[in-house]
């Protein structure tokens, strides 16, 4: 005879410690089980909404570019300041509010409107090297 076929009370504390802990095994895995099917269906909606969100922004990019505009494709979330645009076009903004700039002017302007300046010089020479900026003399930016 099993144990689930006896009465609680003929089970001795061994075979009832046993069932217990066989239930809360169980009992455990059935959890596990409903916990991944709910996962699998949020994984499935995150993956259908990003989705989503990519067609409609490529239709809104294709509408920009037809009116001649331009997109920029970032990488994502990297360099993205709180605003959601990146350092390096903050800064191809704070340059291009003058005719030029020169190295200090730029990082106060940068301090003002919130940006990290440790790598002040770095983005800059990059974006120098992207041809976003140019530098007519030695520690002067200015856009092009």
């Amino acid at each position: 005879m099993s144990m689930d076929n006896k009465k609680a009370s003929d089970l001795s504390a061994e075979e009832l410690y046993a069932l217990a802990r066989q239930r809360e095994k169980e009992e455990a895995e059935r959890q596990e089980a409903e916990r991944r099917k709910k996962r699998e269906a949020l994984m499935a909606k995150r993956k259908e909404m990003a989705a989503r969100h990519r067609k409609e922004l490529a239709e809104l990019e294709r509408q920009i570019r037809e009116l001649g505009g331009r997109v920029g494709r970032g990488r994502a979330g990297g360099g993205r300041g709180r605003s959601g645009t990146s350092v390096s076009q903050k800064l191809c903004e704070i340059v291009a509010a003058r005719p030029e700039m020169d190295v200090k002017q730029i990082k106060a302007e940068a301090e003002k409107a919130g940006l990290d300046t440790k790598n002040i010089s770095q983005t800059l020479a990059y974006l120098k090297r992207q041809g976003r900026l140019t530098s007519p003399r030695r520690g002067v930016y200015k856009a092009t």
